[in-house]
């Protein structure tokens, strides 16, 4: 069974809140979980002191029985000090796709026709 430190749903529409919990990773996203370790209020301000709240001991003694966090609670673990999250870098992520490329050189064909057309009624 793989254990995951994950978000539960919580709240009502647009007004999120989430509880911080240790689940099966088969478990559905606001099903069945095995322990409430913290809870997250993304409506708070950002440093508000109770915007996250965690047991720090039960979160420590889960993840020492392999428990694996989500990317977003290792944020709000690495934050509390006790983990490390490593840095991400994606260098592709800002280069554009085929079609936006092709869009690109159909634009500067378009521009430098009319110079084109200019240079030569000059001559």
């Amino acid at each position: 069974m793989s254990l995951k430190i994950r978000l539960t749903r919580g709240g009502a529409k647009k007004r999120p809140y989430y509880r911080i919990v240790v689940a099966d990773s088969r478990s559905p996203r606001d099903g069945r979980f095995i322990d409430k370790i913290g809870s997250y209020d993304p409506m708070k301000a950002k440093d508000a002191a109770d915007r996250v709240v965690l047991d720090l001991e039960k979160v420590q003694a889960w993840l020492a029985k392999g428990a694996q966090p989500t990317d977003r609670v290792l944020r709000f673990l690495d934050a509390a000090g006790l983990t490390k999250r490593p840095a991400r870098n994606n260098p592709n992520k800002a280069v554009p796709g085929e079609k936006a490329k092709e869009r690109a050189a159909a634009k500067a064909e378009k521009a430098a026709a009319p110079a084109a057309e200019e240079a030569a009624a000059e001559a």
